[in-house]
């Protein structure tokens, strides 16, 4: 398999080499580490997958130099989505596959309008704790499995499109689960990513002072139950104890910070539209609303606006 990854940091980095490692041909799009991997190749570190270095890499500064591949993972924050959707569809070959390894609510749309029509098209929801430590370095902490959705693409060939990712990162020793719908597990996924996305950088803490503290733990807890209604409402119900499971996944775990507050921390812009404005919206197209989901969304924006001006 020939396998671009556009973005090569925590996420992309991940599975770019994991891949790499079952032998795929992976071709990595990267930005301020460009020279560093390609003078000194990439590492991932993990205590559980064994450690690995791949060298020397395909890499590239630019989505335009990538070669014809199979699939293409996109592993950038969303908020560069509207740039990048364009670039994108001038390199996907008619009948590869892509698949948005990106976090919120409605992303695939900005990419289907500019796709070829026989590109195929799915979401992926990546259940995995990595830290990108340096450039080209990947710390892997623990899980790594991946559910992936499909969204649209060629009609008739969803079935084949699916097998061959299964069968791709199950060889590479990747859990990874065909969800027969997107836009529910893209709910799902919010259970998880509103309150801790939003709570790490408004309280500036860790993930474990967040559940170890009684008010906080408290907050986790009704802002994942507004999500979970909120959804019911959007008419794509949860599995029933799904809160429950997702409570467990987290509740007494290693601390961690999550990706926004990495990236809040480093001056970037926040993923606020596609995890906080997306649904908001459309709850409220539904007739209903996510009260604290929403004064959590204000609270980000202005933190969001005075951290790019200072």
């Amino acid at each position: 398999m020939k396998v671009a990854v556009v973005g090569a940091g925590a996420i992309g980095g991940f599975y770019g080499l994991m891949l790499g490692r079952a032998g795929h041909e992976v071709h990595f799009v990267v930005r301020g580490d460009y020279q560093a991997i390609r003078e000194d190749g990439m590492q991932l570190i993990s205590p559980s997958e064994g450690d690995f270095q791949l060298s020397p890499v395909n890499v590239y500064r630019d989505v335009a130099e990538l070669p014809p591949c199979d699939l293409i993972l996109v592993a950038t924050k969303t908020t560069s989505n509207i740039d990048l959707a364009p670039q994108l569809a001038k390199v996907a070959a008619p009948g590869s596959a892509v698949v948005l390894l990106q976090n919120g609510f409605g992303v695939e749309e900005i990419f289907r309008k500019q796709l070829g029509p026989s590109v195929h098209l799915l979401g992926g929801l990546c259940i995995v704790s990595v830290h990108r430590e340096g450039p080209g370095v990947i710390h892997h902490f623990g899980l790594g499995a991946l559910n992936v959705g499909y969204h649209s693409g060629a009609a008739g060939e969803q079935s084949d499109v699916e097998t061959m990712i299964e069968t791709t990162f199950r060889e590479a020793g990747i859990e990874l689960s065909i969800m027969p719908d997107l836009i529910t597990a893209r709910w799902q996924k919010l259970v998880m990513n509103i309150p801790f996305s939003g709570l790490t950088v408004l309280l500036d803490s860790g993930t474990r002072a967040l559940m170890t503290h009684p008010a906080t733990r408290t907050l986790v807890r009704q802002l994942m139950e507004e999500v979970e209604a909120a959804a019911t409402l959007c008419g794509r119900p949860m599995p029933a104890g799904y809160i429950d499971e997702a409570w467990a996944k987290t509740d007494g775990q290693p601390d961690y910070q999550s990706s926004m507050q990495v990236d809040f921390k480093a001056g970037r812009p926040l993923e606020l539209d596609s995890i906080y404005e997306a649904p908001l919206a459309a709850v409220v197209a539904a007739g209903g609303a996510m009260p604290k989901v929403e004064m959590l969304y204000q609270s980000l924006l202005f933190l969001n606006q005075r951290n790019l001006q200072q």
